[in-house]
């Protein structure tokens, strides 16, 4: 080799060196394809310093409990600082040992139970550094139609892509529902599907850990994981993903146009019988192939303005299709905000009006695109008589309604005659007295958010 042409070799590989430390600083996702080109191991990637870190600050940003071994979120940062050599060697030579999830069960609406798995905080540090660098490198292999914890994509995205097929004319829907999805996957598959991405030995030998890490119960027993990633987990809906991501392409392959939402999906089709014929074709391909259980008492077929999908029905209004709130999510809702204005609540108004506003802007962030201006409408005159009536009840003394009644202006014979009344709260928040005072621009200037503009604003989102 001449001094030229070994001259020009150094000076490729050192460009190469500067082009792959800018690669690490911005996180490409295009991870995989320079693996090879700079030698360095995605795991490498996973343990430097800039990403542990990252991970630590999102975790503590995300807050949630603890796992078993007590550490808080608000530790995590000043325990990383201190171990990260020891983090760093143990995945490097894939002898880290993650520590069992924390068994946690939450009651769901329809009153079954959803168990989750809260693993420890530095095992969430780990699998959000690993998530980092992995997710870019898979995410992009994924198809359009499957819409759920990815970037860019939402609930949103999902509905509106369901009314797109819908007016097209695809107006039954194939509604298939997962049974115990997350907790059910097989673990063989799913390392095999991973590694059709990822080719790090140490990574997948590490994800393999965490999904067999295995589980503290209710009891205090541990319990082996040898099915499924745990709700709970961070890595857990990326790997959900990788693993649905079969059923996606066999609908491709199929020529089904349909929407998935994590382990929700719902596949479009022009007449009921096709659907009865395209439920039963792929309920066996999920359940030979994919090992996963279909829920046949949930799993129906039918039109998309009756069976709901993410808590929405299709409708279409003046011409306009979009979809509106279910029947459940409305009173859900309704629930909510009547708890949280319970007369014989404690804390302070300002506090309670906080956690209102919480509350409200979170379900018509969810449900604002679409048709709630008229539900909006009356839930918003309900809920002011609730604020009026938690008011009045927090005065309790006739001569404390009087006088706040008068100091927000009202005259001493009509203040009288509310802090005297024998009327319930309830009759007592509707009077006209009571409404000259507590005026519905009085409620927003204490902070009260309009309901009706946040589904305005909401709804020219669309």
């Amino acid at each position: 080799m001449t001094n030229a042409e070994n001259n020009q070799k150094v000076g490729k590989l050192q460009r190469d060196k500067l082009e792959a430390k800018e690669y690490v600083d911005v996180r490409s996702n295009r991870l995989g394809e320079y693996k090879d080109k700079y030698g360095e191991s995605l795991m490498r990637l996973v343990v430097s310093e800039k990403n542990l870190f990252e991970a630590a600050k999102i975790v503590k940003r995300n807050k949630g409990a603890a796992g078993v071994d007590g550490m808080t979120v608000n530790e995590i940062e000043s325990h990383i600082m201190k171990m990260s050599p020891y983090l760093k060697k143990k995945l490097l030579d894939g002898s880290y040992k993650p520590q069992p999830v924390r068994r946690v069960e939450i009651p769901k609406a329809n009153g079954g139970i959803r168990k989750l798995g809260i693993p420890v905080v530095r095992d969430r540090v780990v699998q959000q550094a690993i998530r980092q660098v992995i997710e870019p490198i898979i995410d992009k292999h994924f198809l359009p139609h499957s819409h759920g914890f990815r970037k860019g994509k939402s609930n949103h995205t999902a509905l509106k892509e369901c009314v797109g097929y819908y007016q097209q004319g695809y107006k039954v829907a194939v509604d298939c529902d997962l049974k115990q999805c997350f907790d059910t996957l097989n673990h063989d598959k799913l390392m095999c599907y991973l590694e059709q991405y990822i080719q790090d030995k140490m990574i997948l030998k590490i994800i393999r850990k965490f999904l067999q890490s295995g589980v503290i119960d209710l009891s205090g027993e541990f319990v082996e994981s040898n099915t499924g990633a745990p709700q709970g987990g961070v890595i857990s809906p990326l790997l959900s993903n990788v693993y649905l991501h079969e059923l996606d392409k066999e609908m491709k392959q199929r020529g089904h146009r349909f929407v998935r939402f994590a382990d929700d999906f719902v596949i479009f089709v022009k007449s009921k019988r096709a659907g009865e014929r395209v439920l039963q074709s792929i309920t066996r391909f999920i359940e030979k192939d994919l090992k996963l259980t279909v829920n046949q008492e949930k799993s129906k077929v039918g039109s998309p303005t009756r069976l709901k999908f993410l808590g929405c029905l299709i409708t279409t209004v003046n011409g306009v299709c979009r979809y509106r709130p279910s029947n459940e999510a409305k009173a859900k809702f309704i629930r909510t905000l009547k708890r949280l204005t319970k007369r014989k609540r404690a804390g302070k108004f300002d506090e309670i009006v906080k956690e209102i506003n919480s509350r409200t802007r979170g379900w018509i962030n969810y449900f604002g695109t679409g048709f709630i201006k008229t539900f909006v409408t009356k839930v918003e005159q309900w809920l002011h008589h609730r604020i009026r009536q938690l008011i009045l009840k927090r005065w309790k003394n006739p001569r404390t309604k009087i006088s706040r009644l008068m100091r927000l202006g009202l005259d001493m014979n009509s203040a009288k005659r509310i802090g005297y009344s024998r009327k319930k709260y309830w009759r007592l928040s509707k009077t006209p007295e009571v409404h000259w005072v507590l005026t519905t621009k009085r409620l927003y200037r204490w902070n009260v958010v309009s309901l009706r503009d946040l589904a305005e604003s909401a709804y020219l989102r669309y």
